[in-house]
């Protein structure tokens, strides 16, 4: 029987990197930089105004207050955009709002909050400093300097500088693409009526979305019946640039095991792992592409998940942190587990309190008591019962 930290190594080697990649920056959020980011412009890329006022020479207006306001001739309106920036003239005013160029001779910008705001003539009753409310070029970004660096995950602020800075498209490492794959001749797609002896298709479902929340891609999350010839034909024509194939169900001792009978005979192995739940697990490539067999219960399903697939995924995409957080806490109940064997049970941990508490019976099927859990509970191979007040590990799922 294989342990789970070896099948963890051995799915973590099957899953890879996609090679980096040039996307248009509104596809690059939430993914790595495969590239360091190099400006090929300053920010600002020329003096602009900070505030909606007036340019002006500042020795113009040193004496103003509001007991001893000064006027001057307002020669210029310079709104943002504007690309024909006339000289200021000693003397005069140049209207300016925030944004715009600032006109050379200017040498500060006084807020039209400490003026009339007159068009023709401006009545200014503070004076300023030199420099005051000037954007200076270069003062965010200077050409040429690295602003992002590779590895870094591309967030909102990131895809600001970029778009700021004229780039339209990032060099990251790409999503990869997964195919999630239900299998069993029972499954009806949601919305459909039942017959006896049918249940809805929830893996599917459910995978789909952990493997988008794990930060990858779905290409499709087709059903196949539990015949061999089916569920190739599903593979042939769903598979398409898939980067991995995720299946569900088929991979126990039983009959109908449409996985297993599937691709025994290939580059798939099929194991017994020592976990509980999601004993029956398989590994391996299909046409080149990697695969990784998950058993059919729902919690199985979404247990195996966690702890073999979802930390590769996120690893081959450079996402950190790969793992779920873990920490240890206080059980506030008796347990027992099956020697020889890690379990992971689901849990409610209460960060407050730092508490776990086991949320419903180790049954694989019991899907309501996984929906309300914010944790799992691992009670390692060697440890047949815990009592209350021990320190156990919790993988943080919120």
């Amino acid at each position: 029987m294989r342990s789970v930290d070896e099948h963890r190594r051995v799915v973590a080697d099957l899953i890879t990197a996609r090679p980096a990649a040039q996307v248009p920056i509104a596809d690059a959020l939430g993914l790595v930089l495969g590239a360091d980011v190099v400006a090929p412009l300053s920010l600002p890329g020329f003096d602009n105004s900070a505030m909606d006022g007036y340019a002006i020479l500042t020795e113009d207006i040193a004496s103003a207050t509001d007991e001893n306001p000064v006027r001057l001739p307002v020669a210029e309106d310079i709104p943002a955009g504007r690309t024909d920036i006339p000289t200021l003239a000693p003397g005069t005013a140049h209207r300016i709002m925030t944004g715009a160029p600032l006109p050379a001779g200017a040498t500060s910008v006084v807020p039209v909050e400490s003026t009339d705001g007159g068009v023709d003539t401006v009545t200014i009753r503070a004076s300023t400093k030199v420099g005051q409310h000037i954007r200076r070029a270069g003062e965010d970004v200077t050409s040429g300097t690295t602003v992002l660096k590779a590895g870094q995950v591309v967030t909102p602020a990131a895809l600001g500088l970029a778009a700021a800075l004229g780039l339209a498209e990032l060099t990251v490492l790409p999503r990869l693409r997964v195919l999630v794959m239900s299998t069993g001749t029972e499954l009806v797609t949601a919305g459909q009526p039942l017959k006896p002896g049918q249940i809805y298709e929830s893996n599917g479902v459910m995978l789909a979305a952990a493997v988008r929340d794990a930060g990858a891609e779905v290409i499709a999350s087709p059903m196949s019946d539990d015949t061999v010839g089916a569920f190739r034909e599903t593979l042939r024509t769903q598979a398409g640039d898939a980067d991995l194939i995720i299946t569900t169900g088929g991979v126990s001792a039983g009959a109908y095991e449409v996985v297993k009978d599937a691709l025994g005979q290939g580059a798939v192995e099929f194991v017994k792992v020592a976990m509980q739940p999601g004993m029956p697990q398989g590994a391996g490539t299909v046409d080149g592409v990697p695969i990784v067999t998950l058993p059919g219960n729902p919690v199985s399903s979404l247990v195996s998940f966690e702890v073999f697939v979802r930390s590769a995924l996120r690893a081959a995409m450079g996402l950190t942190p790969h793992e779920r957080p873990r920490r240890a806490a206080t059980l506030t109940e008796d347990l027992t587990s099956p020697r020889g064997k890690r379990q992971f049970r689901r849990g409610v941990f209460d960060p407050v309190a730092d508490t776990v508490t086991s949320y419903g019976p180790p049954a694989s099927h019991h899907l309501r008591w996984l929906a309300s859990a914010n944790c799992l509970l691992e009670i390692d191979e060697d440890t047949a019962e815990l009592a209350a007040g021990s320190r156990v590990q919790v993988w943080d799922l919120r």
